[in-house]
Parts: structure tokens; sequence; C-alpha cells
């Protein structure tokens, strides 16, 4: 691997290092090439561009690591749980194959809720196209539903697996114990497949998507 992707690699594990224990907004692009272990202050704007940059970076390393896992589980897949297990499970895999201890989780949870970097993720929605195809199939399965409900608990889909896995993660890291990302799936996809099937209360006036997120 050439020195300039050493250190684009470098980069990357050592912001999500940081962002996962800070925050992203409490986390300055020198801190980030101090923790690297590059002396270069200014080696997030040589390599990146700045922090938008960076930022996009790690989100797209994470979307291209589920992309074909998505694609295969999903060719297999013939009902609701298996569409939803086609979600779930690759993430749970790529953090299982990470180095220990892992921060991806913790970051995921972080941008998410970081509203410039939750932007830049719904951006890169677009470069995860076996995703898009997938949640097609959970709602054409859900059909018998309010539309709105269906979006609004897929909506939900997204705030437990990333709050579940970054607790997960961070107790691993705390307690010193390997993760058991397999079964965190499988819990995963079982609850998330038993809520988007669960029967609606109150019709009169479902939650819309946006009032959920």
């Amino acid at each position: 691997m050439p020195t300039s992707e050493n250190a684009r690699a470098a980069l990357l594990d050592a912001a999500e290092r940081c962002f996962a224990g800070a925050g992203i907004a409490q986390v300055s692009d020198r801190k980030v090439a101090d923790a690297a272990g590059n002396t270069n202050h200014s080696a997030v704007r040589y390599y990146f561009g700045g922090r938008e940059g960076l930022l996009r970076a790690l989100i797209d390393r994470h979307l291209h690591a589920l992309e074909e896992p998505r694609r295969a589980m999903f060719e297999r897949s013939d009902s609701l749980l298996g569409d939803v297990r086609s979600l779930v499970l690759p993430t749970t895999s790529v953090l299982a194959a990470l180095p220990r201890p892992t921060s991806r989780a913790r970051f995921l949870a972080q941008a998410l809720h970081d509203p410039a970097t939750a932007a830049l993720m719904r951006q890169a929605a677009g470069s995860a196209p076996a995703a898009t195809v997938i949640v097609g199939s959970v709602e054409a399965r859900l059909s018998h539903l309010d539309r709105q409900v269906v979006a609004a608990r897929i909506r939900l889909v997204v705030d437990m697996v990333s709050t579940a896995c970054a607790d997960v993660e961070a107790r691993a890291e705390r307690d010193g114990q390997a993760p058991q990302w397999q079964a965190v799936g499988n819990f995963l996809a079982d609850a998330i497949a038993g809520m988007l099937l669960a029967p609606i209360s109150g019709t009169d006036d479902p939650p819309s998507a946006t009032q959920l997120s």
C-alpha cells in the first residue's frame, strides 16, 4: 500500500476513535492528525480537503463495506425477516471483522445525531443502492399497513441499530470482552421484524417519519 494510502487510513482510524470518544464537534483536525501520529497538522486538509471530506470518507468507507454483503443476502431473502436480516447482519458482521477495540459503532451513532454529519449521511445514501432496494422490498411487504406508519417505523430502524451497536461496543471496551456481534445482529433483526409487523393503535392520527426523526 503506498505511503499516502497508509496516511489516509491512519487518519480515518484516528478520526473514528476520536469522534467516537469525544464527539465530532469537539475534535479538531489537528487532534485527528496528532492521534494518527502525523506531524503535519494540516494532514486532514491535505488528504481529504478538510473536515467535510474526512467525514464523507468515513461514511463512504462504512457504506462500501456493507454494500456487497447486503446485496448477496437480499438475493436469498423470501420474507420480511429475510429483508431485515439483509439490512442488519452486514452491519454487525463488519463490526465483528474490525480490530478490537472498535470505535465505528459509536462514531456512527455520533454521526447520526450530529446535524451536519447526519446531512452527509443522507447524501451518501445514493452510494448504497442495496439498502434502498431492501427498504423498498420491506415497504412492499408491509403494504397492508398505513404508509406513514411504515415510513416512521423504518426511520426507527436506523436509530435502533445505531444505538444498540454503540452500546454493545462501549460495554465491550469497558468490560474488556469481545462483543457477540452475531447474536446482537440476530436479536436486532428479530426485534425489528416484530416491530415492523406490529398492529397499529390510534390509526386516526398516524405519526409521520419526520415527527419521529
